[in-house]
């Protein structure tokens, strides 16, 4: 018994690490995804091959869901899984992988704030503190790391409108739809989003594309890795740690995103400053206050 207690105390960071690893590495995806296709093609792929994928898991069971959670599970498919794939892959149509995935970052403060706001929820001012140190973390890499990444602001409000997507869906997550299975609500999201975007995925030219460009197969792998971790697996996570902890907890995972970016720069050859070292430790606080309760 002592030893599942500990498992539980512990899951959700483990949920938090595992979520940041992965969404982590899912911007350099998108990337690889558009060296072939459109930004309309890699958001359509990546949420038609995560439905395809989650289908044989969910079918004989999002229908049982409550009729009255229905609403709730449509706003909150659209804000979270509908909208932000596009958002996302429009910015990196300009924006580096980096710049989008410390942007992202901004989640955790559109959630705090729309949470007081709109659903009311109660917290405390450390909570807001950690919010606040984890943004600024956030922030001085993207400035320590160098390059003039501001010439054009308005892909940067493609990546925060994403943001306040996702804090809209993650507080409706997390107030009416506690208790149902969170494989069950990521089951109905791409129900939902994935069956009509696969129409519209072949009224494009993705086939053609599929036999004339040279990349188009590559850029088709790393499309379905993103689908099938960073979408499927990963929102089958993310509702699982919203569940155990709150919105703004849960939402902290985009903090901790950008240590991993950085690893990955760090394995493929790229320059570590000594400076990135106190914003790390900033936003490692950051997401610990802000998880705190």
């Amino acid at each position: 018994m002592k030893k599942i207690q500990l498992q539980g105390k512990f899951l959700p960071w483990i949920l938090l690490i595992l979520l940041s690893f992965i969404w982590g590495s899912s911007f350099i995806l998108m990337k690889k995804g558009l060296t072939a296709f459109s930004y309309q093609q890699v958001a359509t792929l990546r949420v038609f091959i995560a439905f395809l994928v989650l289908l044989p898991f969910t079918i004989s069971h999002i229908f049982k869901i409550p009729k009255k959670y229905w609403i709730y599970l449509l706003l909150a498919a659209y804000l979270g899984n509908g909208f932000p794939p596009f958002l996302f892959t429009k910015a990196q149509t300009y924006l580096s992988s980096s710049m989008a995935g410390i942007l992202n970052a901004l989640t955790p403060l559109f959630t705090f704030i729309i949470g007081i706001i709109i659903f009311k929820t109660a917290t405390r001012w450390y909570r807001f503190l950690g919010v606040i140190l984890g943004l600024i973390g956030a922030v001085g890499l993207l400035l320590s790391s160098g390059g003039n990444y501001f010439d054009n602001l308005a892909y940067g409000t493609y990546v925060v409108l994403a943001t306040i997507c996702y804090a809209l869906g993650t507080n409706i997550v997390k107030k009416y739809l506690q208790g149902i299975n969170p494989l069950h609500i990521t089951g109905f999201f791409f129900f939902v989003t994935g069956l009509p975007l696969g129409v519209y995925l072949f009224t494009t030219d993705f086939l053609t594309i599929m036999t004339t460009h040279e990349e188009a197969y590559h850029a088709l792998g790393f499309i379905a890795l993103l689908a099938i971790f960073g979408s499927a697996l990963s929102l089958v996570l993310w509702n699982t740690l919203i569940q155990k902890t709150d919105a703004v907890a849960a939402s902290s995972v985009t903090y901790i995103m950008p240590v991993f970016a950085i690893m990955w720069g760090l394995f493929d050859g790229e320059q570590f400053l000594l400076i990135y070292i106190p914003m790390l430790i900033l936003i490692l606080i950051g997401v610990y206050l802000s998880g705190k309760k």
